[in-house]
């Protein structure tokens, strides 16, 4: 298994943006209002949250500039990381969004369409700054029961991929990606954990960061997905509708003796 250093876990907010607003739903389908992207930013902040991840969810409509107001705005007003992703197809995007705020940004479709691209990223910016965003569901047999395969969605995960999950996020760390946004599309906004075995086995393929995603409902799921192999955890709609607090989470995983910021 590849060697890692131990650092402190972050805890992340996600903020899904739709034409300037949060939005958050179940497995990325009936979305919801959750409020003002930099409103809930600030209160994140407050909190003590570590980072924040803007996903534009409807990239794919082409009105980026709202994404780039958003960035401006919420740079203006809070100064953690903030990660950006959806709709990412060029480095001239990566720049524009570097030069709007962002720290960090994500690619998921236009990486799988040309890998060449996290290469490009990479070279021209750091691996620093390079996060692929993986949207990961598990396989369906021909019963229709899901497998203990998992392969890559696109397209905010309403596009399946014939291309293996585990060996993808490998590939992609090799050409330079400097973390991996893990996100679990079956468990996505459904509140009943993390899925452990997905973690566990990309913890397994690569040495970057890992960040788990989809499926935090409760404070006591954080903690196992760090035991897992998650270097980072990251929530939304539990926060985004008050049913945890980010000081919440990080005192259950200090109890499951977790080590925070």
């Amino acid at each position: 298994m590849p060697v890692r250093t131990s650092v402190a876990t972050r805890v992340i907010a996600c903020l899904d943006v739709d034409a300037g607003r949060v939005v958050k739903g179940v497995n990325f389908a009936d979305l919801r209002d959750a409020g003002d992207p930099v409103e809930l930013a600030t209160l994140y902040d407050a909190q003590g949250v570590d980072e924040l991840t803007f996903l534009d969810v409807t990239a794919s409509s082409g009105n980026r500039e709202t994404t780039y107001d958003v960035v401006r705005r919420t740079a203006e007003q809070v100064f953690i990381p903030l990660t950006v992703g959806g709709g990412v197809r060029s480095v001239d995007d990566v720049d524009r969004l570097l030069r709007a705020g962002a720290d960090k940004v994500g690619v998921n479709t236009a990486a799988i369409a040309r890998p060449e691209l996290i290469a490009e990223i990479a070279d021209r910016f750091g691996a620093q700054v390079l996060v692929l965003s993986a949207d990961v569901r598990r396989r369906v047999d021909g019963s229709g029961r899901r497998t203990d395969d998992f392969v890559m969605t696109t397209h905010g995960g309403r596009t399946p991929v014939d291309l293996d999950a585990i060996e993808w996020c490998a590939r992609a760390a090799e050409l330079g990606a400097g973390e991996i946004l893990l996100n679990s599309m079956d468990l996505d906004g459904t509140k009943g954990g993390f899925d452990l075995e997905l973690i566990r086995r990309v913890r397994a393929a690569v040495t970057v960061p890992v960040i788990a995603s989809g499926g935090a409902g409760r404070a006591e799921h954080f903690a196992p997905a760090v035991d897992a192999g998650a270097d980072a955890v990251l929530a939304a709609s539990v926060f985004h509708f008050g049913e945890l607090t980010v000081g919440e989470v990080k005192a259950a995983m200090r109890a499951a003796g977790v080590t925070v910021r």
